[in-house]
């Protein structure tokens, strides 16, 4: 199997890199920046890391000499990460977040298209585009996005919805709940907890930490990731989530605790973004039932495992920033 990983230097990108070279297959990374470092890097141990190469690739302004590489890779999968995200941020410069998540990706599955190599390709978009959800939801659930990224997005996935059922474009959709694991961005809120935690800075605690989120490891996330590739249905989309809640403000409690410390809540509420959410509840019953699939990481465990990976890098982390930083 010949697998191509658009967005490999992102968190999920860089973790199914890993998975899929363990699972047998040849892989193409491909992403805008220069290749992901040092403990970024998921795959950077993994003894099968010959049948890996990368490929620098910006979607926004590829050439015919790039898109070239990738046909002559020839790809039987291609599984997308590549998308400009963060929510509060997609207020500022809207158009940015449209021309990655709604026109080049169109330029990128138009391409892709003419592909005889190509087998299945799996969409990985969000649950931001159902909006706050009151109730857990099944994949049927209408979209009703609230920022400029869930409408970007909400886009992209209809836009190949038409793709599919006019084209025969082989894709399948996956939306996956508040991802985490070691190897994630330092902005992300898991991480950087830890970092707030171990280094006495402020965390901001937005909206006071009430809405509620289902998390889930990174590990269990590219285990169905692959099943779905593997049988998931053309045309269908699956929810890979847990069935655990918790608000922001207890998870960020557990992290403190993790490293002796306590996390003042009072002292650290800040204004909450405009149309954020309150809670994403997906339900994972298809993914369950169809693709025999179950997640197998517990919070605590998983939460364990970034406290270490934290610590094993923080004088690097010390030195980096941990704020997003915004790129066209």
């Amino acid at each position: 199997m010949r697998t191509l990983v658009v967005g490999s230097n992102s968190f999920s990108g860089a973790s199914f890199v890993d998975h899929a070279l363990a699972s047998g297959h040849a892989v193409l990374g491909v992403s805008r920046s220069h290749e992901v470092a040092g403990p970024f890097r998921r795959y950077r141990n993994n003894p099968d890391i010959a049948r890996y190469r990368f490929l620098q690739l910006d979607l926004n302004n590829p050439s015919d000499h790039e898109f070239e590489a990738v046909k002559d890779f020839g790809p039987n999968l291609v599984v997308n990460y590549a998308a400009q995200s963060m929510v509060g941020e997609s207020w500022e410069h809207p158009e940015d977040w449209y021309q990655t998540n709604v026109v080049s990706l169109a330029r990128l599955t138009n391409f892709l298209c003419g592909l005889d190599s190509l087998e299945k390709y799996v969409h990985v978009t969000t649950p931001e585009v159902y909006g706050s959800t009151p109730d857990w939801i099944s994949e049927a659930e209408p979209f009703d996005p609230s920022t400029p990224y869930a409408v970007s997005r909400a886009a992209g996935d209809m836009h190949l919805r038409v793709m599919q059922r006019e084209k025969g474009f082989p894709v399948v959709f996956t939306r996956a709940a508040n991802v985490y694991g070691s190897g994630q961005q330092l902005y992300r809120v898991i991480p950087k907890a830890f970092l707030s935690a171990l280094s006495a800075k402020a965390f901001p605690l937005h909206g006071g930490g009430s809405s509620r989120r289902s998390f889930i490891h990174i590990s269990d996330v590219d285990a169905a990731t692959m099943r779905i590739a593997e049988a998931g249905r053309v045309g269908e989309e699956y929810h890979i989530s847990t069935s655990q809640l918790v608000s922001i403000r207890d998870l960020v409690s557990q992290v403190f605790a993790m490293c002796g410390k306590e996390f003042d809540v009072d002292q650290s509420s800040a204004e909450d973004r405009p149309g954020k959410d309150a809670g994403y509840f997906l339900s994972s019953e298809k993914l369950r039932r169809e693709l025999n699939w179950s997640a197998k990481v517990e919070l605590p465990y998983g939460l364990a495992e970034v406290h270490e990976w934290v610590l094993a890098n923080r004088e690097l982390f010390d030195t980096l920033p941990w704020e997003y930083k915004h790129r066209k």
